[in-house]
C-alpha cells in the first residue's frame, strides 16, 4: 500500500504576527493529532525564552527554571518526554517546543515526524493528507485563520525508505 502524500508547513514563530499564535497552532495540532502521536520530547539543556514572547512570559520562564532543576541521566541525548493526555503537559510542551533547540512530535513506533522545532529559529510540520485536512477544519473551527502559503503548499509522496537519506 503506497503512502499517503505528506505536506511541508514551515512554521518558524517569527513568521506569525504573535509567537503567541505559533503556540496556538502548535496546541489544536496536538489535540487533533493526539490519537496518532508517539513520542512528544524536547532537548531540556539550554531552554531560552522565544523572542517576541508578550503573553505569559513570566510562567514560560518558571516553566524553564522549573525544568533546569530536574534531575539529568548520563545519556549523551536529552530528551524529555511529555504525556499528551495530560492538558498541563500539553501546555507546557507547546510553550517549551519553541524554547528549545530540539522539539519533536513523533508518530507512533516513531516512523514519521510530524512537527519539528530545531535551533530555536526553523519550525516545520510534515502532515500526511487526512491529518492535514483534520488540522485544517479544526483550526477553521476554532476560529484561527490557516496560514496563506500552508493552503497552497504542495502534497508529495514519500520517497521509498531505501531511496531515503543514506549514501
Amino acid at each position: 500500500m503506497p503512502e499517503e502524500a505528506v505536506t511541508t508547513l514551515r512554521a518558524e514563530a517569527e513568521r506569525f504576527a504573535r509567537v503567541e499564535e505559533a503556540f496556538a497552532l502548535l496546541e489544536v495540532f496536538l489535540e487533533v493529532a493526539r490519537p496518532r502521536l508517539g513520542a512528544v520530547v524536547l532537548d531540556p539543556v539550554g531552554l531560552q525564552l522565544p523572542p517576541g514572547l508578550t503573553e505569559d512570559r513570566a510562567l514560560v520562564q518558571q516553566l524553564i527554571d522549573e525544568l533546569e532543576q530536574e534531575p539529568r541521566g548520563r545519556s549523551r541525548v536529552v530528551e524529555r518526554e511529555f504525556d499528551m493526555d495530560d492538558e498541563q503537559a500539553r501546555w507546557d510542551y507547546v510553550r517549551l517546543a519553541y524554547s528549545s533547540d530540539q522539539a519533536t512530535v513523533w508518530s507512533r513506533r516513531r516512523r514519521t515526524t510530524y512537527f519539528e522545532a530545531s535551533g530555536r529559529y526553523k519550525a516545520t510540520y510534515w502532515l500526511p493528507d487526512s491529518l492535514k485536512a483534520e488540522y485544517f477544519e479544526a483550526l477553521r473551527s476554532r476560529g484561527w485563520a490557516v496560514p496563506e502559503d500552508w493552503l497552497t503548499a504542495v502534497a508529495k509522496r514519500p520517497k521509498p525508505w531505501w531511496k531515503r537519506g543514506g549514501r
